[in-house]
């Protein structure tokens, strides 16, 4: 079995027009990540979070889910559209920056 990399990265990105550029941007991802001409996201859920103490400040939340470590590098370090989202996003109002990766080691759900 092959374990799938989740990349989970979270803003403090409190003005409500950020967020909807920080959306937009990642619409781009969406739309023209590639890798060797081929899709290579395997999943991508993007979205302004919840209001919640426990969020400690963090509004804004992008989880990406990779076939593997390999590829999650290469969205990171390589990928024309996450490297023009970096670009766009130090335009807007980020007020802090967290990211987290993992393999699974356990999955389940209905």
């Amino acid at each position: 079995m092959t374990q799938r990399v989740h990349r989970v990265t979270m803003f403090k990105l409190p003005k409500k027009e950020d967020q909807e550029k920080l959306l937009a941007l990642y619409e781009t991802v969406r739309d023209t990540s590639t890798k060797d001409g081929k899709p290579y996201i395997l999943s991508m859920a993007v979205g302004a979070c919840e209001p919640d103490q426990r969020s400690q400040g963090y509004d804004f939340a992008a989880k990406f889910e990779f076939a593997s470590l390999e590829d999650m590098r290469y969205y990171d370090d390589e990928c024309p559209a996450h490297q023009a989202l970096k670009a766009a996003a130090r335009s807007l109002d980020v007020g802090g920056l967290m990211t987290i990766y993992f393999k699974e080691l356990l999955t389940g759900g209905i």
